[in-house]
């Protein structure tokens, strides 16, 4: 009988041991995972440790007075003024002596771009050498023949019939001299002795090479196209906006502009010229600057997406951070209590509207208060439940 009761002390001294150690395992692990979760029988509210607070570097915030802007959305291009673009053609037909250039090369006003030949050069020159030596003859007679009909001695018809031909002659020389120019080949010295059957054709503008039409050795006519230059130190947007928003456009209106096949840059401008007729598609062609901070590579013909500032209005607002979104439905934690462990969340349901500059308009704005604190970096706590 002895030995059974000590058998039953044993057991029962084992039992409260082992017991004893699986509240304190079950007490260890309720604390861990109370760190951040729901409140029991309260899915509304969120239990947030100070410790994950600092250690996940969340705050606290207040709403915001954000102003947010009433927008028109288009699309453009983006473009060069017409002085800006320059297409190179020769003034005569000719064979591409020496083309150097290719596609993406930077040039400067007044530099060589390519050198054409033609024979038909050199007769043009000896044309003009013919009539400067008939000139010299023609106004020796003409003069002549001025002071002989002041003096009564030769007839009025030999004075018209020697200024006529001294005043053609005048005109070829002059034609010929203008036409050896627009060449680029020099007259004088032409009228030295020079001769020359090639004609150099020079940068209009600076900028760089877009498009080449043509090789060495080439032939090519006067309606040939050559070759483009474009200058893209002020280029700009050409926009079409729809007739319906025409009359909200305004000058110096705020333009936010991507270019979606490039980069998720967004750049700004403003609304510099806007057009005076509507075309065929309904639309009006707006003429709009960009910032000349924007430093990139921007290249002529890119598609833009366009927003026009047309307004703005004010409206409490969260960054975006600060938002949880559940089952399709948005949620912001405020601030309910704090301890000196814990902060406690209530999580509740918001309407949202516009999205600028990372913040999110709060279109029921009224249901909180001036002093309510909002959690911000806690989108995790929810999503991840």
């Amino acid at each position: 009988m002895k030995t059974n009761i000590k058998y039953f002390i044993a057991l029962l001294i084992s039992f409260l041991i082992l017991s004893c150690g699986k509240s304190k395992n079950e007490s260890a692990i309720i604390d861990k995972q109370s760190e951040t979760k729901e409140v029991s029988g309260n899915e509304d509210q969120v239990i947030v440790s100070k410790s994950q607070f600092q250690s996940e570097n969340m705050k606290l915030i207040g709403l915001e007075e954000v102003s947010f802007p009433t927008q028109i959305k288009t699309t453009g291009v983006i473009d060069v003024p017409p002085n800006s673009k320059a297409i190179i053609s020769a003034q005569m037909g000719g064979y591409i002596k020496n083309s150097s250039l290719l596609i993406g090369d930077k040039v400067k006003k007044g530099q060589v771009l390519v050198t054409i030949e033609n024979l038909d050069f050199i007769q043009m020159q000896q044309e003009y050498l013919e009539v400067k030596e008939q000139l010299a003859y023609l106004k020796s007679e003409f003069e002549r023949q001025k002071e002989l009909y002041s003096e009564k001695i030769s007839s009025q018809k030999s004075f018209l019939k020697a200024e006529s031909e001294y005043k053609k002659a005048m005109a070829m020389y002059n034609g010929f001299r203008k036409k050896l120019q627009i060449l680029n080949i020099n007259p004088n010295s032409v009228e030295n002795g020079n001769l020359t059957s090639v004609s150099t054709i020079y940068a209009p503008i600076s900028g760089s090479i877009t498009d080449i039409e043509v090789s060495t050795g080439s032939y090519i006519s006067p309606a040939d196209e050559i070759m483009e230059i474009v200058n893209t130190e002020h280029i700009h947007l050409e926009l079409k906006v729809f007739e319906k928003d025409v009359l909200k456009i305004k000058k110096n209106q705020k333009v936010i502009f991507r270019i979606p096949e490039s980069t998720n840059e967004s750049f700004e401008g403003e609304i510099h010229l806007i057009g005076k007729s509507i075309d065929k598609n309904k639309t009006i062609q707006v003429h709009a600057h960009i910032d000349h901070g924007i430093k990139h590579n921007f290249i002529v013909g890119m598609f833009v997406e366009t927003d026009i500032i047309i307004d703005n209005y004010k409206e409490k607002a969260l960054p975006e951070n600060a938002f949880i979104d559940v089952d399709n439905k948005n949620y912001v934690l405020v601030l309910k209590s704090n301890n000196n462990e814990n902060y406690i969340f209530t999580k509740k349901s918001v309407s949202i509207g516009k999205t600028f500059n990372n913040s999110i308009e709060i279109k029921d704005s009224d249901s909180f208060k001036n002093t309510d604190q909002f959690l911000l970096g806690g989108y995790q706590l929810i999503s991840e439940d």
